[in-house]
């Protein structure tokens, strides 16, 4: 970890978040947003999962353990887009051979994270925000590199400062420097750096190359 994140450690070493009050207020705006996107969204996945029943078979959805904020362990929701396979935790790595041909159209249109809109709701996610690991590899991150438990001082979001501007991250290393940019992201937290991952992460979106 280079000397920028040990400034960001030392800001972070309370574990609270600046700013509490917008908090508040993001929570408000997530409201609004699922509010405005729920129909379309709701007839999007009826949609997809038919598909995915036709191409794929079952199971639909995909529901995953994920660390939240303050180590608190929710239950994630995607469409499916891997075969059926072990539970073996692993991370999913750039043209990961687990997913499917329509997965892979799932994904490119992140078509597959809309059931994370009822997360938002129920408060486990935000829209933006550091994305949410599985509880083992948050076990081994966690021993591996220092300062990892400090991205969980936010609630994890449906994008993040990390999704839009590093992307995959497949093993120890290439966590180390995703983390870098959760700490930037938790060390700035605020509407200007939100408005910005949700500029950026709308001109990924349109080129289809935005990865988690």
């Amino acid at each position: 970890m280079n000397a920028r994140s040990f400034v960001w450690l030392a800001g972070l070493g309370s574990g609270t978040v600046r700013r509490p009050s917008y908090a508040t207020v993001k929570r408000a705006m997530d409201f609004l947003f699922v509010a405005l996107a729920a129909l379309p969204a709701i007839m999007l996945i009826a949609a997809c999962g038919l598909a995915i029943l036709l191409l794929m078979g079952r199971p639909v959805f995909f529901v995953q353990n994920r660390t939240g904020k303050g180590g608190r362990i929710f239950r994630m929701y995607k469409l499916r887009s891997m075969q059926c396979q072990s539970s073996m935790v692993v991370a999913t790595a750039i043209n990961d051979p687990r997913v499917t041909p329509f997965g892979r159209f799932l994904r490119l249109s992140h078509l597959d994270e809309l059931p994370q809109l009822w997360n938002i709701v129920k408060g486990d996610m935000t829209l933006i925000g550091p994305r949410p690991e599985q509880p083992k590899l948050v076990e081994v991150y966690s021993a591996e590199l220092p300062g990892y438990d400090l991205r969980h001082s936010v609630v994890p979001g449906l994008t993040g400062f990390a999704q839009v501007y590093y992307g995959y991250a497949a093993d120890v290393e290439e966590t180390r420097i995703k983390l870098e940019h959760d700490l930037y992201y938790v060390s700035n937290f605020g509407p200007t750096i939100d408005l910005k991952i949700l500029v950026r992460t709308m001109l990924v979106y349109s080129n289809l190359t935005y990865a988690r």
